[in-house]
């Protein structure tokens, strides 16, 4: 099957999406769709070489109308993926690889879910931990049982990017990935100075004074427990979770993971891939298109990060109390 693919976003994340096309067969990256048209040019000069006849479009309407994809990779600002990704599959598109965060609104993530269900379009959405060889190597290892039953998680996010909408949406990620289970209730603090912090108010993610961090706790059906701990942006740079279970436990970063078991430390070996992060999480969409399955990070897992997010916010607002989904 040939697949036809359209890039919306041109900028350096949406040249990550397209970097994972090169080498595969039967696959062409045919349009690229940005609101700039400077970006426009930079993007189609940077892959002249490997697809000279890419066509730019200064609006998806008009990409989605003539280029008949087959795939659409949405790169654009944090909430601007709803309407997109609405589009991309009422036009009929087979997968849709869409940045996170899903959506900003509980709203939007659920027209976004509606509409690739209806249309029976695969979406999968850039959590990209779960295309690092270390982070799922590591939960190859928890799922086996290597620590036991799993009891909780504490998940750490520092620096000035410790917003929940930006990368607080990839550490509640992983502590939903590990957890492995629908979560059930939650409650917490946002930053100082965000206590009338009520919905999303962010420039698309550039300036983290536009949205706040967080702590929460977050309690999944399954029993497990977990601890959010984003901040403050004054802290320095760091990201990593602590999984703990009856017969041991797991430090993980994004450069190494520690196995504490038995009185005994063992540092866990990441398998070696050629591909890692947003290009293989790109090649798996296209896999699926081509042979059937189902992504490792599928827009119904990205909707428990909305959830959980927005929960936060509801929790500050009516007194850091319990939110029951």
């Amino acid at each position: 099957m040939r697949c036809r693919v359209g890039v919306i976003g041109c900028t350096g994340v949406g040249t990550q999406h397209a970097s994972g096309l090169i080498g595969l067969e039967n696959v062409e990256l045919v349009a690229g769709c940005d609101l700039s048209s400077a970006v426009l040019e930079r993007f189609q000069d940077h892959w002249r070489e490997n697809w000279p006849d890419l066509t730019t479009y200064t609006s998806h309407y008009e990409m989605l109308e003539k280029e008949s994809l087959d795939l659409v990779t949405i790169a654009t600002s944090d909430h601007k993926h709803a309407d997109l990704v609405v589009d991309a599959a009422e036009s009929g598109v087979k997968g849709i690889f869409c940045e996170k965060p899903m959506a900003t609104s509980i709203s939007d993530a659920d027209r976004m879910l509606a509409a690739t269900n209806a249309n029976g379009t695969i979406l999968s959405v850039d959590h990209t931990r779960r295309w690092q060889p270390l982070w799922v190597r590591t939960k190859q290892l928890v799922t086996e049982g290597t620590i036991g039953n799993l009891q909780n998680i504490i998940g750490t996010l520092n620096g000035g990017r410790a917003m929940l909408f930006r990368n607080g949406t990839h550490l509640i990620d992983v502590i939903c990935y590990f957890a492995d289970s629908t979560p059930d209730w939650v409650f917490a603090e946002l930053e100082d100075g965000y206590e009338d912090y009520t919905e999303y108010r962010g420039d698309g993610g550039h300036d983290p004074k536009t949205e706040p961090s967080a702590h929460g706790y977050i309690h999944f059906e399954n029993g497990v427990r977990a601890f959010y701990v984003g901040g403050s942006k004054k802290t320095s740079t760091g990201f990593g979770l602590e999984i703990v279970g009856t017969e041991g436990r797991i430090r993980i970063s994004d450069s190494r993971a520690i196995l504490d078991k038995g009185g005994q430390t063992s540092e866990i070996e990441a398998p070696i891939w050629e591909i890692v992060g947003i290009p293989a999480g790109v090649q798996e969409l296209v896999r699926l298109l081509q042979e059937g399955g189902t992504p490792i990070s599928p827009g119904h897992e990205a909707y428990k990060v909305v959830k959980i997010i927005i929960g936060f916010l509801q929790s500050q607002q009516r007194g850091n109390i319990r939110i029951n989904f």
